[in-house]
């Protein structure tokens, strides 16, 4: 009797040391001497995943601030072209917490800017050229630009057609399903072998990181295929501050509050300090 005790004490002991050598993500963490923020030293905490049941609804689809929801993509649904016909400035904050997603990459939004008509901010401030014509699509459609001729930017266009106002993708979060999903891909596309916000915390490094070009100017982000938008749980709670970046702008579009990020989360980009609670 004491034999069999101490042989089911030691498979017991097998069984739990088995499952907490278990890591969520690859151990090829490579710490980038650019990063400006302390980075935690276990995966668990760096890439925080909250367990969600697939089955309940998507009211109940919550996570705290910042954290990477475990819920499968092939459940989620593509958000519809209604909910795209809205002022940028409505629109950019209920980006918040949803999903970009082209192939095996898949993104949640964790940081937006607003660029309204009228707006001396917003490339439609030009009017309609070779350039700017997408931003004057319908609402729900890409707009990919070249910045300084290096970084590819995305843009959802807001509104209806004719407007000429979009919402800038400035960072993102790779989706945790176990495993994070399509980081080798956005890894060889950023040349970074890193887990760590610099991945995916600037406008330009989102486009990079989905593989993106000018081609992808007027793509529908509604329709299946390619790249959509995916329905996501809204954040908790959200930061809010100026824009970024556009110091030739009118002062009262310069101070605008456009710019909002999910509160909570190291995957946003610089400057942090300006952004506040409404």
């Amino acid at each position: 009797m004491l034999m069999r005790d101490e042989m089911k004490r030691t498979r017991r002991s097998k069984q739990v040391t088995a499952k907490s050598s278990k890591s969520p993500i690859p151990a090829n963490r490579i710490r980038d001497e650019d990063d400006d923020e302390a980075w935690p030293s276990q995966p668990s905490e760096s890439l925080a995943v909250t367990v969600v049941n697939p089955k309940k609804s998507k009211s109940q689809l919550q996570t705290k601030p910042g954290s990477i929801p475990d819920n499968p993509p092939e459940e989620m649904t593509i958000l519809p072209f209604t909910f795209f016909q809205i002022d940028a400035l409505d629109l950019a904050p209920r980006l918040l917490g949803k999903f970009l997603r082209r192939d095996d990459v898949v993104l949640q939004i964790t940081e937006v800017e607003a660029y309204r008509q009228n707006d001396s901010a917003c490339h439609g401030r030009f009017g309609v050229t070779a350039r700017t014509a997408p931003v004057f699509g319908p609402g729900g459609n890409a707009y990919v630009y070249l910045c300084y001729g290096l970084h590819t930017m995305l843009n959802v266009v807001a509104d209806k057609e004719g407007v000429g106002a979009a919402v800038l993708i400035r960072s993102c979060a790779p989706v945790s399903v176990k495993i994070i999903i399509g980081l080798e891909t956005i890894q060889q596309r950023r040349g970074q072998k890193t887990d760590k916000p610099v991945l995916l915390n600037g406008p330009g490094k989102i486009g990079q990181a989905l593989g993106l070009s000018t081609e992808w100017s007027n793509h529908p982000l509604y329709t299946p295929g390619g790249l959509e938008i995916l329905d996501g749980p809204e954040p908790e709670k959200m930061l809010i501050g100026p824009r970024v970046g556009i110091e030739y702008a009118l002062p009262e579009h310069v101070n605008a509050l456009w710019r909002f990020a999910v509160a909570g989360t190291s995957w946003i980009s610089a400057p942090k300090n300006t952004l506040r609670p409404p």
